[in-house]
């Protein structure tokens, strides 16, 4: 088995409107090259062809895909699932294949996916929000953590992951620090694939 690739389908953003009242935002979307084959937060139900186009990109249809992965269960973040019909579904910590529920402690340990690729608990923007770690030959360790940062922006300016809703912000401050003291990449819920840097390290630990 060869070691995974992380690709960015499509850079996600989220941006507060004028009023203050609403804002909009639609997710990071990334799949693993394995195989196996996974792709993680499929969009809103309006960008299918989005997520269809960046497959195909990779030489890839919908069946090839053997996980399909949500973060968590917020709607920019599931909405293409049923895409996915041949793979088995993880939606935060629930883990499902048609109408069979695996459970698993993810609190206790990593759920594997392949080798070198597993899902983490990584707490705070909701509770059951979950980071994928995929162990790269050529890109290092990447972990595609989904609102856990909302893009690199927010490690100078906590205020934009916390504006954006956090259930347990001192849960998600610790997931931040765990993740940027493992990863050389992250890849971010609303923007696009970072590299981690000391700077980065010393910015969060200080808070």
């Amino acid at each position: 088995m060869s070691a995974p690739k992380v690709h960015v389908l499509v850079d996600g953003y989220s941006v507060l409107e004028g009023d203050g009242k609403s804002m909009r935002a639609n997710c990071t979307c990334s799949v693993v090259e394995g195989p196996p084959h996974i792709i993680v937060d499929t969009m809103t139900a309006w960008d299918a062809e989005k997520v269809l186009q960046g497959l195909s990109s990779l030489g890839l249809q919908p069946e090839d895909i053997s996980y399909a992965v949500a973060t968590h269960g917020h709607c920019d973040h599931v909405g293409n699932l049923n895409l996915f019909q041949a793979a088995t579904h993880v939606v935060g910590t629930c883990v499902s294949r048609r109408d069979v529920f695996t459970l698993h402690d993810f609190d206790s340990e990593p759920y594997k996916l392949s080798e070198f690729v597993d899902v983490i608990a990584t707490p705070g923007h909701t509770s059951e929000d979950v980071s994928v770690r995929v162990r790269s030959r050529h890109q290092g360790l990447v972990i595609i953590a989904g609102d856990l940062f909302e893009r690199e922006e927010d490690i100078r300016d906590p205020s934009l992951w916390r504006s954006a809703g956090s259930q347990d912000p001192d849960r998600q401050m610790a997931n931040r620090r765990r993740v940027l003291a493992e990863a050389d990449l992250v890849v971010p819920g609303h923007g696009p694939m970072f590299a981690v840097t000391a700077e980065h390290r010393r910015l969060e630990s200080e808070r």
